[in-house]
């Protein structure tokens, strides 16, 4: 299973998911059958609120899911139409958070959610 986390900075498993998946300057992939961490640039940082474009943004990258903080409802439907799973980012590190959905502990965003700004940079 792949699972991509936007991070403000790549500090392998030990970064901390970002509040919002479009504006995050990256992403950091765990391959968690290879134990592979890398992180990837965000190849749709500059674009229109509301306009995110989830794959431009993975540049091509193929992951089952992904874990963050806040999400645009607009992301979260075409994320889901690939069958990509988005899941809410709880307190803590990506390493705490890749423990919290092997234990099934981690929330999935519902296609109708719709970030309401507060706690998060989604702007």
């Amino acid at each position: 299973m792949k699972i991509c986390i936007p991070v403000v900075e790549n500090n392998g498993m030990d970064s901390v998911p970002f509040n919002h998946f479009g504006s995050a300057p990256m992403f950091v992939i765990c391959d968690l059958d290879s134990n592979e961490v890398r992180s990837i640039g965000n190849g749709d940082l500059g674009h229109e609120h509301g306009k995110c474009q989830p794959i431009k943004a993975l540049s091509g990258e193929t992951v089952d899911a992904v874990i963050v903080g806040g999400i645009g409802q607009g992301a979260i439907v075409k994320l889901d139409s690939m069958g990509i799973k988005v899941y809410q980012a709880c307190e803590g590190s990506i390493s705490q958070n890749v423990e919290m959905l092997k234990e099934n502990k981690l929330n999935e965003f519902p296609s109708n959610y719709t970030c309401n700004h507060e706690g998060c940079s989604h702007h």
